[in-house]
């Protein structure tokens, strides 16, 4: 198999990529790097099944030869990118979207597109089923993000429809794991990089806010099941344990051992009060749920944060 990976050079389009190679597939990555990293494709550095093409994905992509797979996973997706990348952000899930699933439609590849929680905005309706249509703000700070990622949604199931194209959309939840950035913003980054400097956990609102989080390799293997599958409707890829901010906050305290304690500060606005997903189609179609329990994920990524802060 060949499978082309946009935002190849990401935290999980870098870990696709690789999963992909030790099963013996081919992999074009196109990634501008302005949010991934080079250094994420390490492992492929010598590999020949592996081609790097650094290019905007907003731009028209011309890849030379059969392509099995359009894996589009390009774009900023941190919290902080929000206000700084807003147009980037946007022209990754439009133009981006548009040229990739011409990419598959030209080389009659299977697509997927890696979409988001961020569909469901700040929900009223918990935990969030794939029919839950969101509570997002068109016009927040954001809506870059949130609002994209639902035009993706519909210009690929229009592409189906119109088409006949065989596309894929999985709605990824909080997902963690090594080569997240450290200046990413959420919360793993966030708490695991102050605990290990001694700084300051910081906690927005009063922590009550909830997540779930879903470890790298669970995702992957999500996403490579969804990939083989005869879905084309989203799909939920996230891990149902919920946790609350304050709760997860100490619990990174423990494991890195940090005196650090925990501070507050305000809410930033329309963030998500509650964030879990609803798997039951993912287990029913897909025959796939999370196995990594939260405190093996965290070590290992601790482990890796330790290396890179260098303590």
């Amino acid at each position: 198999m060949r499978a082309a990976i946009t935002g190849g050079a990401g935290f999980i389009g870098s870990h696709l990529a690789e999963f992909l190679l030790e099963r013996d597939w081919e992999i074009v990555c196109v990634d501008n790097l302005l949010t991934g990293a080079a250094e994420n494709l390490a492992f492929a550095r010598h590999n020949p099944h592996f081609q790097f093409n650094q290019q905007d994905v907003s731009e028209r992509s011309k890849i030379k030869g059969p392509v099995d797979y359009v894996l589009h996973l390009a774009s900023p997706a941190s919290p902080v990118d929000f206000p700084r990348l807003p147009i980037e952000i946007m022209k990754a899930s439009s133009l981006g979207t548009l040229n990739a699933l011409d990419l598959a439609g030209e080389k009659r590849a299977r697509f997927l597109l890696a979409s988001t929680s961020e569909c469901y905005g700040d929900p009223e309706v918990h935990p969030q089923p794939e029919d839950y249509w969101g509570h997002v703000n068109p016009i927040g700070p954001r809506a870059a993000y949130d609002e994209s990622k639902r035009f993706a949604e519909a210009l690929t199931m229009a592409y189906h429809r119109v088409h006949g194209l065989d596309t894929k959309i999985a709605r990824i939840f909080n997902t963690y794991g090594p080569r997240m950035r450290l200046d990413d913003g959420r919360a793993v980054p966030n708490f695991v990089g102050q605990a290990l400097r001694g700084e300051d956990l910081t906690v927005y609102g009063d922590g009550s806010q909830t997540r779930s989080f879903c470890y790298i390799s669970d995702l992957v293997e999500g996403l490579y099941a969804l990939m083989k599958s005869m879905e084309n409707l989203p799909v939920n890829l996230g891990n149902p344990e919920e946790i609350s901010i304050l709760a997860f906050a100490r619990r990174i305290l423990a494991l890195t051992g940090s005196k650090s304690e925990v501070v507050f500060k305000p809410l930033p606005q329309d963030d998500p009060k509650q964030r879990c997903p609803d798997i039951s189609r993912a287990k029913k179609l897909l025959g796939w749920q999370p196995k990594v329990p939260l405190e093996e994920g965290l070590q290992r990524t601790i482990a890796y944060y330790i290396q890179r802060i260098g303590t």
